[in-house]
């Protein structure tokens, strides 16, 4: 490992240094947020193989076994019970304090355990945007909240600059997942330790403040700031915290009470007591935590709704044999069809990769359904016809096989009541529409 980096955790963490050169040597922390619009714990913990703890870092965060394998071809994984997250990744999301209609962002939100979380503490309320500059990532973002069975969002690929002066004053809560050197990901990524530098600190220092001036115009009063980082530099946490305050005066530091009891490291007259550290000798990989509340107006941008759309009779038709209650805006993309609770948003000159849930397809005058559609929460439990698989068949469907049925028509795939996926009926068997990339080999 680099020296230099070495050396600098040794000032940095004095006589606690050789416990966390020790703890390079252990295995990785693994953890989950548990996705309790889907299920509660004792409901997992009883479909689990294994068991698993709480953690001290998120009210719904639990921590597992250091010695598991992969778990995401268990059908819990699958179906969008939990996020599998590092547990003190968990941490930053409580701090938002969020609100029912909480209007949040999500700034730099890939790969989309911190959005997730966001999103089932909305639990259908509100509107949350997660915003990923990388196109690669986004998708990969996309994925996950789709698995999560989210609908009640928007995705967006933009740069910082691009997205937030067509954003200000919208939000109550806004998260700053900068990125960073990844100091607190050495033990998982490789690349991290290899490609480490003074030099590239500090340029993610410059970057990091230069998103937060960006994400700070979007705050409403007494919005709430969280900015974090999986790393254990001054330069990218407490000085870049610092640097950011004597910049915006409108912005009051807040303590971020009792859950983690690690506090920040001196720096200049920043009041660390009030911000939160995690390192490996606190069962966590690493991050570091800051809140803070807007005390200032901002002008806010205007809001441009999108005009509705026609849709086509093939689409009300399905909708109407498939769910009880169909939500109230319903639009029509060049023949993809996407739901949402609240109207759809336009942005000027933004990729928007997703808006509420992509519903279907309009394939020669009859609709094609999607898988996302299947796995949304907002209504697991408003499916009109429905096919409530066994162990066997659980295995056989995932595998993306048929499925012997009298059914005829989509129907939504459950295993323990909780949606797997769909399928359609001939009066014979179920057809398996289970995503090819997600079938187990």
């Amino acid at each position: 490992m680099n020296e230099l980096f070495l050396n600098r955790m040794k000032d940095l963490l004095k006589e606690e240094y050789d416990a966390y050169i020790a703890s390079l040597d252990q295995a990785l922390y693994k953890g989950l947020s548990l996705n309790t619009c889907k299920c509660n714990i004792e409901f997992l913990r009883k479909q689990l193989p294994f068991t698993i703890e709480d953690s001290s870092f998120s009210k719904n965060g639990y921590r597992l076994d250091s010695n598991i394998k992969s778990m995401g071809n268990h059908w819990t994984h699958l179906a969008g019970l939990y996020y599998l997250q590092e547990p003190s990744a968990s941490s930053a999301v409580d701090l938002l304090d969020i609100q029912p209609n909480d209007w949040v962002l999500d700034l730099c939100a890939a790969p989309g355990g911190k959005s997730s979380q966001i999103a089932v503490q909305l639990n259908h309320t509100g509107f949350l945007v997660s915003n990923e500059i990388d196109h690669r990532r986004a998708n990969i973002l996309l994925s996950n909240l789709e698995r999560m069975g989210i609908n009640e969002n928007m995705i967006t690929s933009a740069s910082p600059e691009q997205l937030c002066p067509l954003m200000k004053g919208w939000f109550d809560k806004v998260l700053v997942d900068a990125p960073c050197s990844g100091e607190g990901m050495m033990k998982k990524h490789e690349l991290a330790r290899v490609e480490w530098s003074l030099e590239n600190v500090e340029a993610c220092a410059t970057r990091q403040l230069h998103i937060l001036n960006e994400a700070v115009v979007t705050l409403k009063k007494d919005g709430i700031l969280v900015y974090s980082t999986c790393t254990y530099s001054q330069e990218e946490n407490e000085a870049v915290i610092s640097a950011f305050l004597k910049e915006h005066p409108e912005m009051e530091l807040l303590d971020c009470g009792d859950q983690i009891q690690r506090r920040g490291i001196p720096y200049q007259d920043l009041d660390v007591s009030k911000v939160r550290r995690i390192f490996p000798m606190d069962h966590g990989e690493g991050h570091f935590i800051c809140r803070m509340k807007k005390t200032t107006d901002t002008e806010k941008s205007s809001i441009t709704y999108a005009k509705p759309t026609k849709v086509d009779p093939c689409v009300e038709s399905f909708l109407k044999q498939q769910i009880t209650h169909v939500p109230a805006y319903i639009m029509q993309f060049n023949q993809k069809v996407y739901m949402k609770q609240t109207p759809f948003i336009q942005l000027k000159n933004i990729t928007i990769l997703r808006q509420g849930a992509f519903t279907g397809e309009v394939i020669k005058n009859r609709f094609e359904p999607a898988h996302h559609f299947y796995l949304c929460s907002q209504w697991m439990n408003e499916w009109k016809q429905v096919v409530d698989l066994n162990e066997e068949e659980l295995m056989t469907y995932l595998t993306g096989n048929v499925i012997s049925s009298s059914i005829k028509g989509y129907v939504c795939i459950r295993y323990h009541g909780i949606p797997l996926g769909f399928g359609k009926g001939d009066g014979t068997m179920i057809k398996n529409k289970y995503p090819k990339g997600l079938r187990i080999k």
